[in-house]
């Protein structure tokens, strides 16, 4: 892509009128918006007088560790994990995240011969641009992270077979694989074939499958994901697979459900070690869930009621980078059918610069850099924008606002 010529008086008196506007702004992070939020003020109410699970379980009581199967079955499909193997605990899926490396560092998993923690070096493939709070996991152990590059099709699988045959230290890998934060990439058929069925040189490898978007569409078109962990097992690695998902961008973020998915021998492993943290879950919640949801069909009508609230602000998005960048070679943007995130490209070495010149014109964006490891861009490039919680004037407001960010800094450093 050609850059064309930026005028720099213009752009600085377009940035000092931006300035001048004394605008305060933030997409920093994918939130939903209160609008989002009302949707589901139903679960407030719930789950009235009703104290009994359709097993029987007093959900007021102790025990339970693989949740509600009502919940549980709502979710299977969308996750693509058997019900029997697919577990409701906790209030989001980066807590259970966050416990399974905790517990893989302290007791074996199965396939592994001794803790991670006993391992002499441990490291995490990262895809970029990726999601920071994997990142942020991953440094708080002392895990070291290895920067992956993403295609359209997810994760270069040329470069993570390479890596993951030769070395057995690589425990593991994030993915996001549906509208993957922040580019909104689905994973293609061949590369989830290729996770599945790839050799690698740790026996206890694993593929840590955040499908955090299964059912968060923006259009009408559902984008088909592959059947990962059927395909692990077709492949010979059944326990590959931990798939992750939750409740908390589809009802009430703080008060949500997060579900764990895995092989049945991956399973017994997470609840024997669970069953030393806790006596089980937040039924009550759950019970909740499963009253409010329903069944899949009601998963997708509700989240049709969301998209008919954030579409629009994606589309604004589109539309003025287009208008305001569009043919100028100053950027290039990800035009994503699902998920919360749009990756914007600058001009490399000028994404910090664009940062911090929209935070003095009173636009929060996410830091540059949180795309990767250790808040480090080595190209400073990449500048992810989070368009759902303002409301749509907001957002169109900002986003003309970044766009005078753009030039400026590309000005400034031509």
């Amino acid at each position: 892509m050609t850059t064309a010529p930026v005028d720099v008086d213009r752009a600085r008196s377009d940035y000092a009128a931006l300035v001048g506007r004394g605008l305060s702004l933030d997409i920093t992070r994918g939130k939903p918006s209160p609008r989002q939020l009302d949707l589901a003020n139903e679960l407030l109410a719930l789950p009235g007088d009703v104290r009994v699970a359709e097993d029987g379980t007093d959900v007021r009581n102790y025990g339970g560790l693989k949740g509600l199967p009502e919940l549980r079955r709502i979710f299977a499909g969308a996750l693509q994990v058997p019900l029997e193997q697919l577990l409701a605990a906790g209030n989001s899926s980066l807590e259970l995240m966050h416990d399974v490396v905790v517990q893989a560092l302290l007791s074996r998993v199965p396939g592994s011969e001794r803790r991670w923690a006993d391992e002499p070096r441990i490291a995490f493939l990262c895809p970029v641009p990726g999601y920071d709070r994997h990142f942020a996991l991953t440094e708080r152990f002392g895990i070291e992270m290895i920067q992956v590059p993403m295609t359209d099709e997810g994760p270069d699988m040329d470069v993570v077979e390479r890596l993951v045959a030769e070395d057995a230290g690589i425990k593991g890998i994030w993915c996001v694989p549906k509208y993957s934060n922040p580019s909104g990439v689905t994973y293609g058929d061949e590369v989830v074939r290729r996770l599945a069925a790839m050799s690698t040189a740790a026996p206890d490898f694993r593929v840590f499958w955040d499908n955090a978007y299964a059912v968060h569409h923006l259009t009408e078109v559902e984008t088909p994901l592959a059947d990962f962990l059927a395909l692990c097992a077709e492949h010979g690695h059944p326990d590959r697979a931990l798939v992750f998902g939750s409740t908390s961008k589809i009802t009430l973020a703080g008060s949500g459900v997060g579900f764990l998915g895995a092989s049945e021998a991956n399973i017994a492993w997470w609840l024997g070690v669970v069953a030393k943290r806790t006596i089980g879950p937040d039924k009550v919640n759950q019970l909740r869930h499963a009253f409010f949801l329903k069944d899949e069909a009601g998963v997708r009508a509700h989240m049709r009621r969301h998209a008919e609230i954030i579409g629009p602000k994606f589309a604004a998005v589109e539309r003025i980078l287009g208008e305001e960048l569009g043919g100028s070679g100053l950027a290039s943007w990800t035009k994503p059918v699902g998920g919360y995130f749009i990756s914007l490209t600058v001009p490399e070495g000028t994404a910090k610069a664009v940062v911090r010149l929209a935070k003095d014109a009173g636009i929060a964006l996410t830091p540059a850099g949180a795309t990767h490891p250790h808040g480090d861009d080595p190209a400073d490039a990449i500048i992810r924008i989070a368009p759902t919680y303002p409301e749509l004037a907001e957002v169109e407001e900002a986003i003309r606002g970044l766009a005078v960010c753009v030039r400026l800094a590309a000005a400034q450093r031509a």
